[in-house]
């Protein structure tokens, strides 16, 4: 507590009890404690209170103790004072003036509030004391009262930020997993023949990708092969007779080819043709050095094969780019697609955790949903699954709806929205509805979210009523946050 040099009779005890800032004002409470005071009846002891930073200062409204004459003095100048000048007074007016003759005895309780400003943040408290009451400096007296300002704690509110909770469908038992896998090859035959030469020219390396397709599916002992389609495409020059039996007769010697190397059943082998390949010509010609190939492309659109496209294309430029697709093109487009359907067994949980390591495309859409569900919900093993049934069954809606929340699990919107676009039939199963209110809670659309949500909620879904809360949340997050920032404006 401060010690004054004692210029009157008795004690003063100055006691500060409060410096502090809260909200947009400054806090000063300090006690004055009078025991026996005696002042000098024409002098007073004038306390004034000075907020002081190494910017600024600020003097506070005084408390004056004034001696017997000094005191009456004052209130019969108040007294005498017009409207205005005591309009005026009042703006620099103690803040109390109090008796200090008789050996008087009173606690001032000093409560003031001001509006706080930044330069008060490293503020301090002093108090001065007059002691003629005449403002004369060789008669004031300094002491600190109190170090520096209690500035009140800024609360940073946090934006909240929403745990989703997904929902995940569960597939259907494929009872029977019926699968096929297909190759095409470009096989190069003599002119006019049928009969497949093993050794000639490209027929090497195209018949040893359709024997490793095969290899492939005979050495798996869970795969049952059922059976094995040859399709012959013809290039399209010549009559469509001609092109059919070749091609059907091409088709019968890979299947022969086929026979001599694996002990299928004959009777799983099937032949067909598949026409003229103008598809392959159309995605040939803008990668070929082919002359006026925009035109030919121009024509295959617009004519048909009854209109004459063909005979349209050979009159082309006096057969220039026919002759040259007819060299460079059209051999490439006499192809046979293997296209082999096979059976995979059934698989026990613990058997499909390990054909999915190796074989993931062995498994159906359920079974790899129990594997899934070996591991906790939400991890990456857990996303990692329904990711790698979305490319086994990139069109199914069940793998896609899964897949959608496996990325929503990691906050990925863009790979959600492209999943939930493939949901052509808009499925509204309530994991379709909880799904789509995620999509839209993580991109701040909590009004569309709240929709599908209490739609999912309606049908019972337990992760919709989770995310119901945790918008809610967001929103009393939301109005905390514009509460707080208003009030620190």
């Amino acid at each position: 507590l401060p010690i004054w040099r004692q210029s009157y009779k008795g004690e003063i005890t100055v006691i500060p009890k409060e410096l502090s800032q809260r909200g947009d004002s400054l806090y000063i409470s300090i006690d004055f404690k009078m025991n026996g005071v005696n002042v000098d009846s024409r002098q007073s002891a004038d306390f004034i209170p000075v907020l002081t930073s190494s910017v600024r200062s600020k003097k506070l409204p005084e408390v004056s103790i004034k001696g017997r004459n000094n005191y009456k003095t004052y209130y019969r100048s108040l007294s005498l004072m017009s409207k205005e000048q005591r309009a005026d007074y009042e703006q620099n007016a103690p803040y109390s003036v109090v008796k200090g003759y008789k050996g008087h005895s009173e606690t001032v309780n000093y409560q003031y509030v001001i509006p706080y400003e930044k330069w008060m943040a490293d503020a301090h408290l002093d108090l001065q004391k007059d002691d003629c009451g005449c403002g004369n400096i060789n008669t004031i007296e300094v002491q600190r009262l109190v170090d520096n300002v209690l500035v009140e704690k800024i609360v940073v509110i946090e934006p909240y930020q929403v745990s989703p909770s997904l929902a995940y469908v569960q597939p259907e038992v494929e009872v029977v997993k019926r699968r096929d896998v297909s190759a095409e090859a470009a096989f190069d035959f003599k002119s006019g023949r049928t009969d497949l030469l093993p050794e000639y020219m490209n027929n090497p390396a195209e018949l040893s990708k359709l024997r490793k397709m095969i290899d492939n599916l005979k050495s798996d002992k869970n795969i049952n092969v059922k059976g094995i389609k040859i399709i012959g495409y013809a290039s399209p020059e010549g009559s469509l007779s001609l092109n059919k039996r070749l091609s059907e007769d091409r088709a019968k010697a890979l299947k022969k080819y086929f026979m001599m190397f694996y002990d299928f059943p004959g009777e799983i082998y099937s032949t067909e043709f598949g026409g003229e390949n103008w598809d392959g010509l159309v995605k040939a010609l803008p990668e070929s050095n082919c002359e006026y190939k925009d035109t030919v492309l121009s024509i295959i659109e617009k004519t048909s094969i009854e209109e004459g496209r063909e005979k349209k294309i050979m009159d082309l430029h006096n057969g220039v780019p026919y002759r040259q697709m007819l060299k460079e093109i059209f051999p490439k487009l006499r192809i046979a697609l293997c296209i082999i359907d096979y059976n995979v067994k059934n698989f026990d949980i613990a058997e499909a955790e390990q054909v999915f390591k190796v074989s993931p495309q062995n498994l159906s859409l359920n079974e790899m949903y129990a594997v899934a569900n070996q591991y906790n919900k939400g991890s990456q093993e857990f996303n990692d699954v329904f990711e790698t049934a979305v490319r086994m069954f990139p069109n199914d809606e069940t793998a896609n709806l899964n897949a959608a929340s496996a990325a929503l699990a990691r906050k990925d919107i863009v790979s959600a929205e492209r999943y939930l676009k493939k949901i052509k039939s808009k499925i509204r199963v309530p994991e379709y509805d909880n799904t789509m209110g995620v999509l839209e809670m993580l991109k701040g659309n909590y009004d569309r979210a709240e929709s599908y949500f209490n739609a999912a909620n309606d049908a019972g879904t337990d992760e919709a009523r989770t995310n119901l809360e945790e918008i809610s949340k967001k929103r009393e997050n939301i109005r905390q946050i514009e509460e707080q920032t208003a009030k620190n404006k």
